[in-house]
């Protein structure tokens, strides 16, 4: 890829190699905590290392940038700990957050097969940069126990450049995964971290969303970043300044 930045693709296959160990069976990935979140009204949750964008304002920072934290876990582990945890907490959705899932695509299938006959709703968090390959959105998009939420970084590159480090070219990867998941009629829907962006931005990529698919835009999904100390130590020493944020109580901030 060309222009200032990283490129979010290779990044993967690094990262790939440091959070992926292959095996005669399936391939283990690493995972540092297993926990029950309030999100979407309750969910089990495996928390993974490893991520192919360094977003300034990532609460998972530490394990996303320390590809050495956690432990090994197979597919068939990560689902029984996810099953055991729903069950325990009385809930009918698990996922893969604190990372990029997509990294290590036989490990997650896996774990997607190991899922689809039990009573539970896998939402895959995503960047949505690795789907961006059809072929590996098709895999994903044919599942009937997954719903995708694909997690776009700004509303427009220059702001995705600003927030990741990545080259402007990784947003319209970002894109390019919800064009093939709308052509595959996939469960899915789209967020947006719009901390750093203006209305007119914003009004801007929704007129994209809406032109991929019309119900895009009213599933949208806007997000705020949220100031924890080590956040909000970042942000400062990057110079960055988001326009809206949320304090880690949950309150709305101007700054």
């Amino acid at each position: 890829m060309k222009g200032r930045g990283y490129d979010p693709i290779r990044l993967s296959e690094v990262v790939e190699k440091q959070v992926i160990r292959p095996t005669l069976k399936m391939p283990l990935r690493r995972y540092y905590r297993f926990r029950y979140s309030k999100h979407y009204g309750g969910i089990y949750t495996a928390d993974a290392v490893g991520c192919n964008l360094r977003c300034v304002f990532c609460w998972s920072y530490r394990y996303i940038t320390n590809p050495n934290l956690g432990n090994f876990y197979s597919p068939e582990e990560v689902a029984r700990k996810l099953v055991d945890g729903a069950a325990y907490y009385g809930v009918e959705k698990v996922r893969v957050s604190g990372a990029e899932p997509t990294i290590g695509r036989e490990h997650l299938i896996a774990l997607i097969d190991q899922l689809k006959h039990e009573n539970v709703l896998f939402i895959l968090e995503t960047n949505g940069i690795l789907l961006s390959d059809e072929a590996y959105a098709k895999r994903i998009a044919n599942q009937d126990n997954v719903h995708v939420r694909i997690s776009l970084k700004g509303g427009s590159p220059s702001t995705f450049h600003k927030i990741t480090g990545a080259c402007e070219e990784g947003f319209e990867l970002q894109l390019e995964a919800i064009r093939n998941l709308a052509r595959l009629d996939a469960n899915f829907h789209v967020s947006a971290v719009v901390s750093f962006s203006t209305n007119d931005e914003i009004r801007s990529l929704l007129l994209v969303l809406k032109d991929i698919k019309d119900s895009l835009v009213t599933t949208f999904e806007p997000e705020l970043v949220v100031l924890y100390p080590k956040v909000l130590e970042r942000l400062m020493k990057a110079n960055l300044k988001p326009l809206l944020a949320l304090t880690p109580k949950g309150e709305i901030v101007r700054m």
